[in-house]
């Protein structure tokens, strides 16, 4: 199946790509592989959920928040170059604005584990988990990933034209 098909399968949709909240781009493609930007739970470019987890926000807000920044990671992608190129993630990093004793950063980071491994069919991938005093716009948790990309597509001229010059 493909992952635009798993996705809507999931009944999970995908937002309007977020904007920057700075001078850099969501993502930059490098060889076979996406690198995504660092992806916050924000909504119609607006903070969805602001806090620390463990503070103002209980685990469940900090799940649910991650989960909305998972599917801005996935709309960032599908804008850079197309969901059905994914074919799986690499590594995941999340970052967690908590309370100074909050323990329970596995629980936020599985919400975007769990998430991405129903997206890929079980497809696993490496993570990393940060708890931040504070993140961008005072929002609770903030995503980075690494994609794998399967190969672009090459045209029939693009075909063609190699098959010349390996004549030569």
């Amino acid at each position: 199946m493909t992952i635009e098909a798993n996705i809507r399968l999931l009944q999970l949709a995908l937002p309007e790509t977020p904007r920057p909240l700075g001078d850099y781009v969501p993502a930059v493609e490098a060889g076979n592989l996406l690198f995504v930007s660092g992806m916050l739970p924000v909504e119609h470019g607006a903070a969805a959920f602001v806090g620390r987890v463990g503070q103002e926000l209980t685990i469940e807000s900090g799940r649910r928040a991650t989960q909305l920044a998972v599917a801005n990671a996935l709309a960032v992608a599908r804008d850079a170059v197309g969901l059905n190129r994914l074919a799986g993630v690499v590594r995941l990093g999340v970052h967690v604005a908590c309370a100074l004793d909050f323990q329970e950063h596995a629980a936020i980071a599985d919400a975007a584990s769990e998430l991405l491994n129903e997206v890929f069919e079980g497809g696993r991938h490496t993570r990393l988990a940060f708890g931040n005093s504070s993140l961008p716009g005072g929002m609770p948790v903030e995503l980075e990933l690494i994609f794998l990309l399967h190969p672009k597509e090459r045209s029939i001229t693009q075909l063609r034209r190699n098959d010349a010059l390996s004549r030569f």
